[in-house]
């Protein structure tokens, strides 16, 4: 079942259903109850489903609120996948616990939880979200390891990449790959930048979002906007990876991020904040992990990799090694083997009742 989708082609051709479910990211926003509530519970209930798996913040609260109440006989199995507590390390006491509450009360009508990074097992266990048996970590949502390669980059593509960047045999580059969200911080990758004073490092963002303006002023503002290129949406990420030096990451909250489960894939070592997920990710060695909003010891990171290529060689292939154990093919392994334990109990239940 997919939900939220307006236009989605591979969604209809690669699933025997979809529905059409809107609702708002806003978790405040009434609609989410008033009207997909029911849209949920009837698709449901239509496809008579004994399992149901949910992500995402918000769409998983309403699903989980959606189904709590269905008859024992038709009430599916939920499984919930966190891509991230909204509580974390780096939050808010107050916005803490608020969504701990949050988390606390869905975990009741909720049959498995799983979590990607170990900060989150560790907080699903102490403050009991769900019962200890039905939690399970897993190695986030997999990255397809021949997909991404570096022996799918040719030289070519890098040269492509340099040139529209047009940078200088003796230019450096960075790479930054994130939506313009203030929890991302892109701040501080410029403002670490701009204590470097190396001109020929060069500090690529790719992807959108409404604080993009925010941090073009913030180049203009600290005299690096000659050092910066926005690259909006792209679909050669792995290309500009392998073109760079390093990726940075600078942002304070993550459940396990792609960008570094990526750059990690194609042999390029990252700098982290140090956020949940990507501590998981980079305690292998595959880069430096960085105090989060400390711009010194970002500037300090960047400059390391930059005079110490072999050191980032190295880092590389530590990651290479490390990222293994996140290939899609055991993550799949890993939800097959859920999926089968819970349908054993539940087909239990059911001959039981």
């Amino acid at each position: 079942m997919a939900a939220g989708i307006t236009s989605c082609s591979e969604c209809k051709t690669d699933y025997d259903r979809v529905y059409e479910i809107e609702w708002s990211r806003n978790p405040l926003d009434s609609d989410n109850f008033t009207r997909a509530v029911s849209r949920v519970r009837k698709a449901v209930e239509e496809g008579a489903y004994n399992l149901v798996h949910v992500h995402t913040p918000v769409a998983a609260f309403v699903t989980r609120y959606a189904l709590r109440n269905l008859r024992r006989i038709k009430k599916p199995k939920v499984i919930y996948t966190a891509h991230g507590f909204h509580f974390h390390r780096n939050g808010r006491p107050l916005s803490n616990a608020i969504f701990l509450g949050l988390e606390k009360l869905a975990g009741r009508w909720t049959d498995y939880l799983v979590v990607i990074n170990r900060e989150d097992e560790a907080a699903a266990r102490r403050y009991r979200i769900v019962p200890p048996e039905r939690l399970r970590y897993m190695p986030g949502i997999g990255i397809d390891l021949n997909q991404y390669t570096a022996e799918r980059v040719s030289q070519e593509d890098i040269k492509r990449v340099r040139e529209e960047l047009k940078l200088e045999e003796r230019q450096k580059l960075l790479l930054m790959v994130a939506a313009f969200d203030p929890g991302k911080r892109h701040k501080d990758a410029i403002e670490a930048l701009a204590l470097l004073r190396r001109k020929e490092v060069v500090l690529a963002f790719a992807g959108e979002g409404p604080l993009r303006p925010r941090i073009e002023e913030l180049a203009q503002s600290v005299g690096v906007a000659e050092q910066v290129r926005f690259l909006g949406f792209r679909k050669d990420i792995p290309a500009l990876m392998r073109a760079s030096v390093a990726t940075v990451l600078t942002s304070e909250r993550e459940g396990l991020p792609r960008a570094v489960m990526e750059s990690m894939a194609l042999g390029v070592p990252v700098i982290g904040a140090d956020a949940r997920g990507t501590r998981d990710l980079l305690e292998s060695g595959a880069g430096i992990v960085v105090p989060v909003g400390n711009v010194v010891a970002l500037a300090e990171a960047m400059q390391y990799l930059i005079n110490q290529p072999e050191e980032a060689d190295r880092m590389g292939k530590h990651g290479l090694e490390a990222i293994r154990a996140y290939d899609l093919a055991n993550i799949l392994r890993l939800h097959m083997e859920l999926y089968d334990e819970v349908l054993r109990e539940k087909r239990s239940a059911f001959f039981g009742a």
